[in-house]
């Protein structure tokens, strides 16, 4: 993919090398893919997340954000970038303020994370830990299962963190999974340390954002409402694929 790496010497240490992978699919309405952008930049210029970053070994991280929906629809919109100083936050804020988020159809939860996986490959510099923050509101529909990448990632010693998106005021729609949270405990987190944090609505998110960065940082975790990974899955993790077979002729909102 040739992505540019900036602020970085070859293989340069730090904490966390951190994936931001944020859902776009068509159920997202404009003003909720703006407010993820916003929670986002808020999350990383705050001093909480700003001290967890301090005082890690290196006292820096590596951070790429990039947007998902489909197979075929992955847009990197922070490449990787270190994160060490409040001026490191804001420029990182700038970028994620720099362009109108465009949404695209279907919901690939595996390829986004293939992509993160690919990102991994092509990073210069190495993590004491490596770790996908993923956010998204529905079930995987489109691409490979979901557990086949999932274990894939959890393999190769990556942790995959999980915001399941469950609100209510986007666009509603015949894929909408009512469990979502336990769909992703059960699907799509895993590896070590791996959680979740369910954001209900939309006010919470930026607060939501802002206690997962703290925790996937710190090296001493603070108390926060968390979900752990379960041992056996208990949710039909092909659910998204099935509801997509199913679908009759009406508009394809995923």
């Amino acid at each position: 993919m040739g992505l540019i790496t900036t602020s970085a010497n070859a293989a340069e240490p730090v904490d966390v090398e951190l994936v931001l992978a944020v859902d776009v699919s068509l159920s997202m309405s404009p003003d909720e893919l703006e407010i993820q952008r916003k929670g986002y930049a808020a999350a990383l210029t705050d001093p909480q997340v700003l001290k967890a970053v301090a005082d890690g070994v290196n006292g820096r991280i590596a951070v790429t954000y990039f947007e998902w929906a489909g197979t075929s629809s992955q847009h990197v919109v922070v490449p990787w970038t270190i994160l060490a100083t409040a001026e490191d936050a804001k420029a990182i804020a700038a970028k994620l303020s720099s362009a109108i988020p465009n949404s695209a159809r279907r919901t690939s939860i595996s390829a986004a994370l293939s992509f993160a996986n690919d990102l991994f490959a092509e990073s210069s510099f190495q993590g004491m830990k490596r770790v996908v923050d993923i956010s998204g509101d529905g079930p995987n529909n489109q691409g490979a299962p979901i557990q086949e990448i999932r274990d894939t990632l959890i393999g190769q010693g990556i942790t995959i963190n999980g915001l399941p998106l469950m609100t209510s005021g986007g666009y509603s729609s015949f894929y909408d999974v009512k469990n979502l949270d336990r769909y992703y405990s059960d699907c799509v987190i895993g590896g070590p340390g791996a959680f979740m944090v369910p954001v209900n609505e939309w006010e919470q998110f930026p607060d939501a954002i802002r206690r997962k960065l703290v925790l996937e940082l710190a090296e001493k975790p603070t108390e926060v409402p968390i979900v752990r990974v379960v041992a056996e899955p208990l949710s039909d993790c092909m659910i998204g694929e099935k509801m997509w077979r199913n679908r009759g002729w009406g508009t394809d909102m995923r």
